[in-house]
């Protein structure tokens, strides 16, 4: 890859979300905000390679998205509908702070989750808006098609406009119903961003869980006496302090039990310690996410995978399957029931989730290590035949197949 195309890649992981939410906040369509951002992109690609990178990629790409929106609106000037909007590209006041933080992606986040919209609905469109996410990987985030998955976002952009829905931070009392899906949107941009669906990306994203770290603080610095929130930030400190230590130098993914533990940020995981500590001392149940939170705060206290303390983590998983009773949470369940009962017995669990997870490349790799640790390696190499068919990114995939050929 070149230093241009390098700097495109960098310029849409770092600047999508601010272009799409400045445009949104100016003209208040979240159509004409994206086409007209993904319009600004493909100009950077035509256009970088002959002339250079801009020395301010972000203002050059929100520049030529701004131009590329008031060209659509003029050419649609005619229809009395637009002339409102065509006359608003004249308008150079800033605009008016909206919301106890002024943030425009946060506002977008707010917007694109309303409560007006299904929670799934919510998510998808939030992904694809302020995360920037194609529809193939929000597709694959929900083990869903992909074109349902784009009439869905495309329906939920339609009725945003229809209804008028304010770009802006909700008000306090509003705040509880929006912030339920808000979570949602950020930990799915989070995960992505902790290991890549795509293969055509670099496998972990920093930018993607940089960004979910910023905006949870900010929902934080809002609702600052909310359990999930604090258990949310909790989780992605405690999950980004082992960056690092993931991919190995070849770009092999590197699993928990091989990982370097010298090289976690101590900073981020005493910050996350300290917030699941909290959420203990308020004597209030908690929520998914600071089960999760407890989860990872378990493993991260163990100097050495030896160390783990597994009859804990299998505790939390009891009582978050409790909570969320998904397939997922299942599946993680049985790593963890593999450690104290067996993999025979972690196997059976697993085995009862085939009809919902078949697509799910973990629920391949999980039984994969199982049947290989039962040293049935026939089936073992088939599992991993088909883990690595279905995996989403390339450091994953090196790790399975280094796996699958150590098998007898």
């Amino acid at each position: 890859m070149s230093d241009v195309d390098e700097a495109i890649t960098r310029a849409h992981h770092e600047e999508w979300a601010r272009v799409v939410a400045a445009l949104t906040r100016r003209f208040g369509d979240l159509d004409i905000a994206e086409e007209a951002a993904a319009e600004a992109f493909a100009t950077a690609v035509q256009r970088w390679p002959a002339d250079g990178v801009p020395p301010n990629p972000g203002a050059w790409l929100t520049t030529t998205a701004n131009r590329k929106a008031i060209d659509r609106i003029r050419r649609e000037s005619k229809r009395d509908d637009k002339h409102k909007e065509a006359q608003r590209v004249y308008d150079d006041d800033p605009p008016e702070p909206a919301g106890a933080i002024d943030d425009d992606r946060l506002r977008l986040i707010f917007t694109c989750c309303h409560p007006a919209l299904a929670m799934e609905t919510r998510v998808a469109l939030t992904l694809r808006m302020v995360g920037g996410l194609t529809v193939p990987e929000i597709a694959r985030a929900y083990l869903a098609q992909e074109t349902a998955m784009e009439r869905r976002i495309t329906r939920a952009k339609a009725k945003i406009k229809a209804a008028r829905i304010p770009y802006r931070v909700p008000s306090a009392e509003d705040l509880p119903a929006r912030v339920t899906g808000v979570l949602a949107v950020l930990y799915l941009v989070f995960n992505e961003g902790y290991l890549a669906t795509s293969p055509d990306t670099d496998p972990l994203r920093h930018d993607l869980t940089a960004e979910a770290i910023r905006l949870t603080r900010l929902i934080r610095a809002l609702l600052p006496d909310d359990g999930e929130v604090a258990g949310l930030l909790a989780l992605m400190l405690l999950t980004e302090a082992r960056r690092t230590a993931r991919v190995s130098s070849g770009g092999e993914l590197v699993a928990l039990d091989e990982q370097d533990r010298g090289a976690w940020d101590a900073a981020l995981i005493a910050e996350g310690h300290r917030l699941v500590r909290e959420r203990l001392a308020a004597g209030v149940a908690p929520g998914r996410y600071q089960i999760m939170a407890a989860i990872n705060a378990v493993h991260t206290s163990a100097r050495d995978i030896r160390d783990t303390d597994w009859s804990q983590i299998l505790a939390l998983y009891d009582q978050l399957v409790r909570l969320d009773p998904s397939p997922i949470i299942a599946l993680n369940r049985a790593i963890a029931v593999a450690e104290l009962d067996g993999p025979d017995v972690a196997l059976a669990a697993v085995d009862r989730l085939e009809d919902k997870l078949a697509d799910y490349h973990a629920y391949h790799a999980t039984r994969a290590d199982l049947l290989r640790r039962l040293g049935r390696s026939q089936q073992s190499r088939a599992a991993y035949d088909k883990a690595i068919e279905l995996a989403g990114n390339t450091a994953e995939t090196a790790y399975l197949t280094r796996r699958r050929d150590q098998l007898q």
